[in-house]
């Protein structure tokens, strides 16, 4: 049965601006990374400039492409996601429009000061304390926004990507506010509450979660929209859906002390670190193999349907980067994985092939509605960017997998005197053929976004305004 609602049923002005600026940093924080990754292939390209250097701008690299790109993809999704299913406009318009400015202030203001050397140093966690302020004020606003419309949804049942999405928000709150407890000693320097290994390991408890949370939970709930309603099919089994929800967040949350094999942290947080992170390949693999099964019955879709198969290569991503995550956790494994570039690739295996996809699937299925556009402008530019990225993620992680498996054996390798067999720099020699390519892997990602700009730009273009507006009047809601 549908039911009627009101002629300004959504707000869909703030989701349209979050998905424009998800292309827009998007293209910004990717082009930056294959500067910076030419940077390793060509010192020459930091300029013999402090702003320039690798150093400062790798920071900002992952501050645009998690915090911006990402950030703008989860924004996006998650006020259209949960407008849908509860059959309600968001709470406020004016506290929505507040964490699309303030977002944004706080991604000019990384713009500006990490090129500037003012850095916290902690990882994901550079900004200094009156940027942390800001973007603390904008998450708990976000938090509002999303958990006010769903008190005042329409329907009883909260849909499970909604819980995802509500994890994640609760969660980034208390990691980044826990995380950033500082005391400023002067407007762009601070120094952290907690020192040595208690310093390390809350930020590895936040710095893994920030990965956990931010960069999995809440793009699970993208996943949990996105792929049943591109597929046409209703997601493969809610029960899984559930128990993969609990599952994920009591266990994520532990895995932080893996990044601290070898350390001065206690023995017995490093196995415990270890443990959690190997059990947490069933729930990963159970929410994987929930989206892949979600598509019986529609795998011939993929032939015609590139923004589904986006969607669905990211699953296969995401399954792999959450089965080589453990791996990488457990201390025999880790002991020649860690300080590589096996860890980039990792990383990558993630960003690029599940975030990264699945916000381009999700922007790509929301753009023509958001508008009033029956489709993309183009199907065959889709296409192209699918390969641009598919080929760019498989050379960037193949390079990076060579390049880290190559300096582990390299930096332990032993003469019979117990003399290193090589030193850092032919390491780093051995390296340069994987700088390269994982360059040129980049630079196909990355130029699959300028093609995703152009076609997002002629759909919008093309779109009437009245149209535009008609989409987010709907008067009739069916099953979301």
């Amino acid at each position: 049965m549908s039911t009627a609602i009101s002629p300004t049923a959504y707000n869909y002005k703030v989701v349209r601006q979050f998905a424009i600026m998800t292309v827009v940093w998007g293209i910004l924080g990717m082009g930056l990374g294959v500067f910076i990754a030419s940077q390793l292939v060509w010192p020459e390209l930091n300029f013999g400039l402090p702003w320039t250097s690798f150093g400062r701008l790798r920071p900002l690299h992952t501050n645009l492409v998690i915090f911006a790109f990402g950030g703008c993809a989860l924004f996006a999704t998650s006020y259209y996601v949960v407008q849908r299913t509860c059959q309600t406009r968001l709470i406020s318009d004016s506290l929505a429009a507040f964490t699309f400015w303030g977002w944004q202030a706080v991604i000019v203001g990384a713009i500006i000061t990490l090129p500037m050397g003012f850095t916290t140093t902690k990882e994901y966690a550079e900004l200094e304390w009156p940027l942390a302020i800001l973007l603390a004020i904008v998450w708990v606003t976000y938090g509002l926004v999303f958990f006010g419309t769903i008190v005042k949804r329409k329907t009883k049942h909260i849909y499970v990507g909604n819980w995802f999405y509500g994890a994640f928000i609760v969660v980034t709150a208390m990691l980044h506010i826990v995380n950033h407890m500082s005391l400023p000693v002067s407007l762009f320097k601070s120094y952290s509450a907690y020192s040595g290994a208690t310093d390390a390991m809350i930020q590895w408890w936040y710095g893994h979660n920030a990965v956990g949370f931010f960069l999995t939970t809440g793009f699970l709930g993208m996943m949990y929209y996105f792929v049943p309603k591109q597929a046409e099919r209703p997601i493969y089994s809610y029960r899984l859906s559930i128990v993969h929800f609990w599952a994920l967040i009591t266990l994520y949350i532990w895995a932080g002390p893996h990044h601290l094999h070898y350390t001065a942290l206690p023995d017995w947080a490093q196995s415990l670190g270890m443990a959690m992170s190997i059990i947490l390949l069933a729930p990963s693999w159970g929410g994987m193999i929930n989206g892949m099964m979600t598509l019986s019955g529609a795998w011939h879709k993929l032939r015609t349907d590139p923004i589904l198969r986006f969607l669905v290569v990211s699953l296969a991503f995401y399954g792999m980067s959450t089965f080589e995550g453990p791996m990488m956790a457990i201390k025999t494994v880790n002991s020649l994985s860690h300080y590589t570039d096996w860890t980039i690739g990792h990383v990558h295996a993630g960003a690029l092939g599940w975030v990264a996809m699945i916000s381009i699937g999700a922007i790509y299925h929301m753009i023509p509605k958001l508008f009033g556009r029956a489709q993309m402008h183009s199907t065959g530019l889709i296409n192209a960017h699918f390969w641009l990225a598919t080929i760019g993620t498989v050379l960037y992680i193949a390079s990076m997998w060579v390049n880290g498996i190559t300096q582990g054996l390299m930096w332990r390798a032993i003469n019979d005197d117990g003399t290193l067999t090589y030193s850092f720099v032919e390491a780093l020699q051995a390296s340069h053929p994987g700088f390269i390519v994982r360059a040129l892997g980049g630079a196909f990602f990355a130029s699959g976004m300028l093609l995703m700009a152009y076609n997002v730009f002629r759909t919008v273009r093309a779109s009437d305004p009245v149209e535009a507006e008609a989409a987010a009047k709907i008067a009739v809601v069916g099953a979301h």
